[in-house]
Order: C-alpha cells, then sequence, then structure tokens
C-alpha cells in the first residue's frame, strides 16, 4: 500500500509499504480522508515536535476516517463498509493520573508520535490497522471527510470543557488557525454569548467568522478586546500571553490551547497575578472525539475550516500548503482513497 512517510527535514515520501494485517481485537480501516495536524507540518519541517524527535523514517497523521476493510479474530460488533474514525490514543504501561484525565497519562502512543522509539506509524496510509476499542464510528449524515475532523474538534471541545460553562459568557479566542477556528464553532456550540476572535492573518479570520465568530479582530491593525469573561490562548506564541492576559477581566479565565515552546522563551505574566486571572493548560483530549461526532451529527458545520484539497500522490504539496499561512490554508486534507 502506499502512505506517506516522514523521513527527514523536508524529506517526506510517498513509500510503498506492506499491507497490514488486523491481528487479535484489531480492525483494518480502509483510510479514506487525513487531516494535516501542526504535529505533521513540524515533523517535516524540523524532524520533531516538543520532545519528540524523528529517528526513523514514520508515517505521518492522526486525524483520519475510513471505512471497515477487515476484522481480526475476536472483533465483534462492527461490520466490513462500516464508516470510522479512530482516536489515535493508546494508553502504555499502568500509570497514576486523575481520574477521568487520561490524556495525561505519562506514556501514550498517538498515532503518527515519535514520542517512543520505536516510533507509532500514523494514518496517513491506504490501510492502518486499529485497536477496535479505538474506533469510533460515524453517525449517519457525517462524511468521512467530516469525520477525519472529529480529532481536532475534541481538542477544541475539550479546551471548552476545561473552561466550564459558557452559557452566557463573552469569549476571545487569540489565534485563528484550525484549533483556533474550531474552538470558536465549539463555544457557540456550548452557548458562548459572544465570540471575538484575534488574528494577524485576513484569510483565517474570515474562516473564524464562518466558523461563528462575532467579531473578528485584525491584530495587525486593531488590538485585542478589554474585559473578556474567558479567553483562549489558541495561537501558541509565548508573546502573546501577556496581551491576552491584559484582555480578560478581573478574576477572569485564560485556557492555554495553544501548545507553548517546549524551551525558555520570555512572556509578560504579570497580569496573571495583579488581575487574578485563573490560567488553565489544555492537553488533547479525553474522550470528546466521541462528543465532537455528536457534534456534528447535531449539525455543528465544520466544513469551512477545509481549504485545499490533495490525493495522496501530492502529500509533499499539500504539507508545504498547510505550513504556508500565506496560501489561504487552514485545514488542508489528503485523500487517501475512496
Amino acid at each position: 500500500m502506499k502512505a506517506v512517510v516522514v523521513h527527514g527535514i523536508r524529506d517526506v515520501r510517498v513509500d510503498e509499504v506492506p499491507d497490514p494485517v488486523p491481528g487479535e481485537g484489531q480492525v483494518l480501516l480502509a483510510v479514506e480522508w487525513g487531516g494535516i495536524c501542526g504535529s505533521d507540518i513540524s515533523y517535516w519541517r524540523h524532524g520533531g515536535t516538543g520532545t519528540a524527535a524523528l529517528r526513523h523514517p514514520m508515517i505521518l497523521g492522526h486525524e483520519i476516517a475510513g471505512r471497515v476493510a477487515g476484522l481480526g479474530p475476536g472483533v465483534a460488533g462492527v461490520e466490513i463498509g462500516q464508516p470510522m474514525t479512530a482516536h489515535p490514543a493508546e494508553l502504555v504501561g499502568e500509570h497514576a493520573f486523575p481520574e477521568g484525565r487520561s490524556n495525561v497519562h505519562p506514556h501514550v502512543r498517538y498515532f503518527g508520535s515519535a514520542a517512543f522509539d520505536p516510533h507509532t506509524d500514523g494514518g496517513f496510509s491506504e490501510y492502518r490497522v486499529v485497536p477496535v476499542e479505538q474506533l469510533r464510528a460515524l453517525p449517519d449524515g457525517v462524511s468521512t471527510q467530516v469525520g477525519a475532523l472529529a480529532e481536532p474538534l475534541g481538542v477544541a471541545l475539550h479546551a471548552v470543557t476545561r473552561a466550564g460553562s459558557l452559557r452566557g459568557r463573552t469569549v476571545l479566542v487569540n489565534g485563528a488557525g484550525p484549533i483556533g477556528a474550531l474552538v470558536v464553532a465549539s463555544a457557540k456550540h456550548r452557548g458562548a454569548s459572544a465570540v471575538v476572535a484575534a488574528d494577524l492573518a485576513a484569510t483565517s479570520l474570515d474562516v473564524a467568522k464562518r466558523m461563528g465568530a462575532d467579531e473578528t479582530r485584525d491584530l495587525s491593525t486593531h488590538s485585542l478586546p478589554d474585559d473578556v469573561d474567558l479567553a483562549f490562548e489558541a495561537s501558541g506564541a509565548p508573546a502573546a500571553i501577556g496581551p491576552v492576559l491584559r484582555a480578560t477581566r478581573r478574576g477572569g479565565t485564560v485556557v492555554q490551547v495553544g501548545n507553548l515552546p517546549g524551551e525558555p522563551a520570555p512572556a509578560a505574566l504579570g497580569d496573571l497575578v495583579t488581575r487574578e486571572i485563573t490560567w488553565v493548560g489544555s492537553y488533547r483530549f479525553v474522550d470528546e472525539i466521541t462528543d465532537a461526532l455528536t457534534a456534528l451529527r447535531d449539525g455543528l458545520d465544520v466544513t469551512p475550516l477545509i481549504t485545499h484539497t490533495y490525493p495522496l500522490d501530492q502529500a509533499a504539496e499539500a504539507l508545504a500548503v498547510a505550513a504556508d499561512r500565506t496560501t489561504g490554508s487552514s485545514k488542508v486534507m489528503l485523500q487517501l482513497g475512496t
């Protein structure tokens, strides 16, 4: 089968790799669509992401959906041809973690991750073997293209959940990339009365507007609003933290969903204390991918996020477009099969 394999910095190839065979408790998924994430871009651009460094060639991709093509021994309740997405996290070993927060388990194998050696191959391939407990059935009316976005929507819904009730609250989302735009949609879905999206890129702000933002702020010409009840910092830029804290009302909450650097970086944090702001981290998700599928079934529209689609054989071009914000890209999708 064909697979999108990163071999090193700026070196991604469409390779022929062996067809996978499902084992005990596993399902063979014929993958139809995959969404390119910032971590996929980072492996291609830098040879790693966060503390995970590429040591060997690895299949990229953790935002996927397709149809069941085969069943391993012991699998029941799954039908050939059934449309599915996958929860990409597998907990490894017995470790203590706070109840209901498996996302902070210290050892997780995640699709398309170099955190372990050997690495965990992702799903940007024509087929992927998936443990049956990691599969999630797509609801009626949710296509496999949209279903591939359940994973990043789960990230956004987890961030919104970390903030508590949004009903009737004024919300700022700083950073309108794919996750930021999905936070906009999730906040509106959870009852926020007004959502302001802020970014430097006009095209990203346009996507955020179509995803439900009531107001957009172009930070190249305007400043952040004042005294919002709740802010989501989705850019991951340390320099943005100070202005976001200042934009949040005294006693308010900031949820950090943008992935911050793993090395020291300057940030203005004085307002965290003097305005007594609650600063909350948000990492991946627990099982909000299931909540995401329910939201998609109930009409949450994520299609404005999809700006570009490419066939499998053009994966290198797709990554380059996804990495370059001047292209107007938001979520770039790979068609991996039909």
